[in-house]
């Protein structure tokens, strides 16, 4: 194979993968000018430039409350998830019992099943408690879908951690809770952050069951904003979507940077 053939297949795979992420991330980026349109509706490109949009956004009751509602899930269900998700990884990685695949293939069955069966199920089920449309059913509802996420992450921090540290402790009289607490979690801690912050992205972007989930008092940004999508769509829609846009790239730039923390052993 001569160096031109590879400089053109080099070439060749340089322009698809730009071909790629141009095709994925473009429908995203091209709503982020239509939020500053001067214009009353949605159009690219965007007539003029005008912040009254972020205005309204800021103003309008409804978006106010709804960011305020998704913010509080996404933070509750991110330490909830944590907690439940960092507890569960330990005892699929570290246990030995019967039915140990099963358990974990129904851990991670969120990941696979689809979201508009889980909601179904889910209204089901809490309207029976009075949970819908509640924080606390909020909350429970995202932090099922969010747990496998932490779940992942922190088994993948449990596979690379050296485990003589853990025994090494042991041998010099530390007990498991004490072994777990200055040894265990300061060396899984990157994954079960990163874990935290992937639980928050689920909950913050979460629509489908939040859907079902939501009651006229108590909803949450995404359903806002597809509510708004089916009644008028103006551009506060635009803008409201640079903003979760902007929230979730940073999280989850932050997720990746914390996850390549994590020792590779």
């Amino acid at each position: 194979m001569t160096d031109s053939f590879r400089r053109w297949n080099r070439s060749l795979l340089v322009v698809f993968g730009v071909f790629v992420i141009v095709f994925l991330i473009g429908p995203s980026i091209v709503i982020v000018p239509m939020g500053f349109t001067a214009g009353q509706s949605l159009s690219f490109p965007p007539v003029g430039f005008s912040l009254n949009w972020y205005g309204k956004m800021l103003s309008d009751p409804a978006w106010t409350s709804g960011f305020i509602n998704s913010f509080q899930v996404a933070v509750c269900t991110a330490v909830v998830a944590s907690v439940l998700g960092t507890m569960t990884a330990l005892g699929i990685a570290r246990g030995r019992f019967p039915g140990k695949t099963i358990a974990n293939a129904l851990i991670l069955s969120p990941l696979v099943v689809p979201v508009i069966v889980i909601g179904i199920g889910m209204f089901s089920f809490f309207v029976r408690f009075k949970l819908s449309g509640t924080l606390v059913g909020m909350v429970i509802a995202h932090t099922a879908l969010s747990v496998p996420y932490v779940v992942v992450s922190v088994s993948t921090s449990l596979r690379s951690m050296d485990r003589n540290l853990e025994m090494a402790a042991a041998n010099l009289g530390a007990n498991p809770w004490r072994t777990f607490r200055r040894i265990t979690l300061p060396l899984i801690m990157p994954g079960v952050f990163a874990g935290a912050l992937f639980a928050f992205l689920e909950s913050w972007d979460e629509v489908v069951v939040s859907i079902f989930m939501t009651t006229t008092k108590f909803r949450t940004l995404p359903v806002v904003m597809w509510e708004q999508v089916r009644q008028v769509v103006d551009p506060t829609v635009a803008a409201v979507a640079t903003v979760l846009l902007a929230t979730t790239t940073t999280v989850l730039t932050l997720a990746l940077v914390v996850r390549r923390q994590t020792p590779v052993r």
